[in-house]
């Protein structure tokens, strides 16, 4: 991504980030933020909040001079502007949203940018992901990276955990309807465990040494929903990958889903590969 194309995404990830949690401020904590107005691309419900923050996503990308792709999980897959697009905006609107209707601070938004050169044909998987911003609203906290640039919280250097040995870590987990025997050895070999259900601000906490790692082995977490904080963590010096130990490489689409390891380093990587593998 040229000096030019990252100071203007940046700017349409800034407006998305400040008219987005604008537009919801007034329902935080509501109980009719929380009522299903309608199923999404997705397939699962859509809440009143969701939708506010979906709309104010899609108001503000109507107003960029520039045409593009919006990814998300509401609305799904849609072309903003005249032409060939100019790049792909995978946008989780509400990341967290039962948190934001309880107001259980960790719900944020999570934005990743995917550009589009002349010779790129076909599909753009998440490893064309250039740009990744998620925004814990609660704490205002904003984690960003540019691939090949390293990674940022409110603007200072991200720094993943040293810690090498399980029982002294802390792991974060999604874990929705989850056989929690297949991770009941893991969860008994780590020093804690947390579980907020906020994916996107979760693992940029394995960025920043909040987590320690962050494991999804359902093979049913949205690709969507993990593609700007992938890059975000990668770029501080974390590993990702799927439960088999491959680099995430799914096409950029509501529907593709992965599981996920996210650990702050190979050592930590390699013992939770190691555990899981023998479940």
């Amino acid at each position: 991504m040229n000096r030019e194309d990252q100071e203007f995404w940046g700017e349409v990830c800034q407006d998305l980030i400040e008219e987005s949690q604008r537009a919801i401020s007034p329902l935080i904590g509501s109980q009719k933020s929380g009522e299903i107005v309608k199923m999404g691309a997705d397939g699962t419900p859509t809440t009143l909040i969701d939708m506010v923050a979906e709309n104010k996503v899609m108001e503000v990308l109507e107003g960029v001079d520039r045409p593009l792709t919006l990814i998300s999980e509401e609305i799904g897959e849609v072309t903003i502007g005249e032409g060939p697009s100019d790049a792909i905006l995978v946008v989780d609107p509400l990341d967290g949203t039962s948190n934001a209707v309880k107001n259980i601070p960790a719900y944020g938004i999570s934005v990743a940018v995917a550009p589009i050169s002349p010779e790129k044909k076909g599909s753009l998987t998440i490893q064309d992901i250039q740009m990744g911003v998620v925004k814990n609203y609660a704490t205002e906290d904003i984690y960003s990276a540019v691939k090949g640039q390293g990674a940022f919280v409110n603007g200072n250097d991200l720094t993943p955990s040293l810690k090498q040995d399980l029982a002294h870590i802390s792991l974060g987990a999604y874990v929705y309807r989850m056989d929690m025997g297949k991770i009941e050895i893991l969860c008994k070999s780590v020093r804690r465990m947390r579980i907020l259900g906020a994916v996107a601000i979760e693992l940029s906490y394995v960025a920043d040494g909040t987590y320690d790692a962050f494991v999804d082995v359902k093979n049913n977490l949205r690709l969507v929903d993990v593609a700007a904080a992938k890059l975000i963590l990668e770029e501080s010096g974390g590993i990702v990958t799927d439960s088999n130990g491959k680099s995430l490489n799914g096409r950029l689409s509501v529907l593709e889903k992965t599981s996920l390891i996210a650990t702050c380093n190979e050592v930590i990587h390699k013992k939770i590969m190691d555990i899981l593998e023998g479940i």
